[in-house]
C-alpha cells in the first residue's frame, strides 16, 4: 500500500496511527506507575523533612531505595517543594522536552524534510520503542542525560566549540555511565574539551560532598562497589554482557576475569571505530557508537537505558538503512526478552533472553560512518536529483580570476553556461527501574515486577 500524498490523507493515517499507539500502551504494557521517580521523590522529601539519609531511604513495602552518586540527589532537590503529583507532572514534561531535544539533535535534517508529517510519525514510533516509554513510564532521568551528551555532540557538529563538555561533565555526575564520552573526547584529540568535561563533573561531585557528606562518602566508599544494591546480575533486564556472563553462570557468579577481558575487546572495537568516525567528520556515528559501548561494558544496563541506542537508529536512517533500522527497532519493540523471564538457560535463552545485547553489539559492529559529503548526499531529495537541469553542451569559457595568478602547465578554470547548482532544500515543511514494559508475562506483585532488583 502506497502511504498518502495528500495532507488530509496524511493526517488520517497519523491519527489512526496515534489511535493505535495509545490503545496498546494502555492495554498490552505494563505500566510502571513512576517507580522510580517514587524512590527520587521519596528520598529527597525523606532528607530534606525528615532529617533522613540519601542512601537509607527505602520505597514502604520494598527493599528499593536510591542508587545514583549523591550529585544526583542534589539535583533533583526543587522535588522537596513539590507535591507528588506535581512531580510527576514536571517529570514528565522534562522528559517529553528531552525527547524532543535528541529527536531534533539526531535527525534534524530529516524531520526539516518530511515537516510535520515526519514528526508525528516519530512521535508515534517513539512511543512504541520500549526503553523510551519505560523511561517515561518509570519516570527514569535516560532521557535528560541522553539529551545534555548530544548537545556536546551538537555543538562539535557545528563548531560551537567554546562549551563542549559541560553537557558531558553534568550528566557523567549524575551517573557514571556518560563518564565514557570523557574517553571519546580524548580519542578525539579534544583535550580542552575532556579537561572541562571532568572539572564539571568533579565539581558537581565535590558540591554533593559539601551539601551531603555523609551520603558522598558512604556511596564512593561502599555503594559504588555493591552492585546487589542495583540488582542481580542475571536478571533478564539486564541486557549488558555481564548480564549475559551471568544468565550463563547462573546460579553461581560469573568469572569476573572473563568479564573483563570481554570488556577489554569490545573497548578496543569501540576506540577503532571511534577514531575512524572523527577522522571524517562524523560525530554523530562516534557520539552513538560511544553510547552502545557504554550499555555493553556497564556491568548492568536494564532494558529502559537502551534509549542510548536512539542515535545509531538516527544514523542509520541518515545514511540510507531505514529498513535495517526497521527491523532492529521492530526487535526492540516487542519485549520479546520477557519471554524468559523465569529461565533463561539454554541456547534459546542464550540467543532470546539476551536479544537486545545482540542488538547492541551488531550496532557496534555494523554501524555506518559516512563523511559530511556523503551524508549530504543521503539526505537530497530525490526530486531534486531527479530535477537538476542537464550541463550544458556549449563550449566552456575560459575565465581568468581576478586577483589570483594564471592558471599554471595549461589548465584553465571553466564555466558552463548553466552555472554551479548546491545542494537541494531539504523539503517544505515547517521547522517544528528500571525493567521494561514486559507485554509477554502477567504483572507482577509490585510496580517494579519482580523482587530482585531495586531502582536503577
Amino acid at each position: 500500500m502506497r502511504p498518502p500524498r495528500t495532507d488530509p490523507g496524511r493526517l488520517l493515517l497519523v491519527l489512526a496511527l496515534a489511535a493505535a499507539v495509545t490503545l496498546f500502551t494502555a492495554t498490552v504494557p505494563l505500566l510502571r506507575d513512576w517507580f522510580d521517580l517514587r524512590v527520587y521523590y521519596g528520598t529527597v522529601d525523606t532528607w530534606v523533612h525528615h532529617g533522613g539519609r540519601i542512601y537509607d531511604y527505602r520505597v514502604p513495602g520494598t527493599t528499593y531505595g536510591f542508587t545514583y552518586p549523591p550529585f544526583a540527589a542534589v539535583s533533583m532537590l526543587p522535588m522537596a517543594h513539590l507535591g507528588l503529583r506535581a512531580a510527576i507532572a514536571a517529570t514528565l514534561l522534562l522528559n517529553l522536552a528531552a525527547l524532543v531535544a535528541v529527536m531534533w539533535m539526531t535527525a534534524g535534517p530529516l524531520l526539516r524534510r518530511y515537516g510535520w508529517y515526519g514528526c508525528a510519525l516519530a512521535a508515534c514510533a517513539l512511543a512504541l520503542f520500549e526503553p523510551v516509554r519505560d523511561t517515561i513510564s518509570f519516570g527514569q532521568v535516560n532521557l535528560v542525560l541522553l539529551a545534555l551528551v548530544l548537545t556536546d555532540a551538537w555543538l562539535l557538529t557545528t563548531g560551537r566549540t567554546r562549551w563542549v563538555g559541560i553537557g558531558i561533565g553534568l550528566a557523567a555526575a549524575i551517573k557514571l555511565t556518560p563518564a565514557l564520552f570523557i574517553g571519546l573526547l580524548l580519542l578525539a584529540g579534544r583535550r580542552r574539551a575532556a579537561g572541562v568535561a571532568t572539572a564539571v563533573a568533579a565539581g558537581a561531585t565535590a558540591l554533593a560532598a559539601w551539601v551531603a557528606p555523609d551520603a558522598s562518602r558512604f556511596y564512593w566508599s561502599e555503594a559504588l562497589w555493591d552492585t546487589q544494591r542495583i540488582g542481580k546480575l542475571a536478571y533478564v533486564s539486564n541486557q549488558s554482557l555481564q548480564g549475559v556472563l551471568a544468565r550463563l553462570a547462573a546460579p553461581g557468579e560469573p568469572s569476573r576475569a572473563v568479564w573483563l577481558v570481554v570488556v577489554l575487546v569490545v573497548l578496543a572495537v569501540w576506540a577503532w571505530r571511534a577514531r575512524r568516525a572523527v577522522a571524517v567528520g562524523d560525530w554523530q556515528a562516534a557520539f552513538a557508537l560511544t553510547g552502545l559501548t557504554a550499555c555493553l561494558v556497564s556491568p548492568i544496563t536494564w532494558v529502559h537505558h537502551l534509549v542510548w541506542l536512539l542515535p545509531s537508529f538516527a544514523v542509520l536512517l541518515r545514511t540510507g538503512h531505514a529498513r535495517v533500522a526497521a527491523a532492529l527497532y521492530a526487535v526492540l519493540c516487542t519485549s520479546v526478552v520477557w519471554l524468559w523471564f523465569d529461565d533463561a538457560s539454554g541456547v534459546d535463552g542464550f540467543v532470546g533472553g539476551s536479544a537486545y545485547v545482540w542488538v547492541t553489539l551488531g550496532l557496534l559492529l555494523r554501524l555506518p560512518v559516512t563523511g559530511a559529503d556523503q551524508t549530504r548526499r543521503t539526505l537530497l531529495p530525490r526530486s531534486a536529483s531527479a530535477t537538476a537541469p542537464a550541463p550544458s553542451t556549449a563550449a566552456p569559457t575560459i575565465v581568468q580570476v581576478s586577483g589570483q595568478p594564471g592558471p599554471r602547465s595549461g589548465v584553465t578554470v571553466a564555466a558552463t553556461g548553466t552555472g554551479a547548482s548546491g545542494p537541494a532544500a531539504c523539503g517544505t515543511g515547517r521547522e517544528a527501574s528500571s525493567e521494561p514494559t514486559g507485554s509477554t508475562r502477567p504483572a507482577a506483585p509490585n510496580p517494579q515486577s519482580s523482587s530482585e532488583r531495586a531502582s536503577s
